[in-house]
């Protein structure tokens, strides 16, 4: 049976934490530019790798949805910056990517000490009207601290599934874009890729869901002049809404 928008009704529902159920991508995207800036004053800058980290821009590009090696690594290859990997206890620095790593989450957790992550206004209506309608839906992250925080605001109880960073960690799972995580968790709600949903506002988690073959790729672009809607379109999005509330008016015709 199809949507109202046109679209099979999916089965369960796959959808990414920071920037869709959390306002944590902001506070993400701010540690990663501390990091970032602190460290380009210490490397050689040229006219190009010297100049500060775009918070919007290049936090979309090249980290948003990705693992912090991942990210860190991304950025550094675009900026024409050589660093050794490092290790994994590497402590927080400049030298090393897993050391860089290492101080965007040492100022990622210093942004949570000031100020609590809150949870988007639609994203409980939503996953409640979700809920009543017997649509199961997971919560993913490339983030060690998904799962706490998902928990603090509560919106735990309303989900079936959640797979984090310690969970991709633990199992071994690929980063986005691959597949690998959104095939996890659509496989804990018992649903077929092509029956599931899969929601996200990052460039890496919509190639992922493409890549994954699901049955609607839907992005969110919650900036205030939707200049991210291209974008996500270009990268593989079916459809692109402002806000979870659009996302089921437009698939199951209820307004959360």
């Amino acid at each position: 049976m199809n949507g109202r928008a046109g679209f099979p009704r999916p089965r369960g529902v796959v959808l990414d934490t920071d920037g869709v159920l959390l306002a944590s991508a902001a506070v993400h995207a701010a540690a990663w530019k501390a990091a970032f800036d602190a460290c380009l004053v210490e490397w050689t800058p040229g006219e190009r790798s010297g100049k500060p980290f775009d918070a919007d821009v290049e936090y979309r590009r090249f980290v948003d949805g990705k693992s912090r090696y991942d990210g860190a690594r991304a950025f550094l290859t675009a900026r024409g910056i050589s660093l050794p990997p490092g290790e994994p206890g590497d402590p927080s620095g400049c030298d090393t990517v897993r050391a860089v790593a290492a101080l965007k989450e040492q100022e990622f957790q210093d942004a949570l000490r000031r100020k609590p992550v809150i949870p988007f206004e639609d994203a409980g209506r939503a996953l409640t009207a979700l809920r009543s309608l017997g649509v199961p839906c997971a919560a993913v992250s490339a983030s060690r601290h998904a799962r706490a925080l998902l928990t603090t605001a509560g919106l735990d109880r309303l989900l079936t599934v959640v797979v984090d960073g310690e969970d991709i960690a633990r199992l071994g799972l690929a980063g986005k874009p691959d597949p690998a995580l959104f095939l996890h968790a659509a496989g804990l709600l018992a649903t077929r890729p092509k029956d599931c949903a899969a929601v996200e506002d990052a460039l890496a988690g919509v190639s992922a869901a493409r890549a994954g073959r699901f049955g609607l790729v839907v992005g969110l672009d919650r900036t205030l002049d939707r200049h991210h809607t291209a974008a996500l379109r270009e990268q593989g999005a079916d459809m692109v809404v402002a806000d979870l509330a659009e996302l089921l008016e437009a698939v199951w015709g209820v307004r959360p």
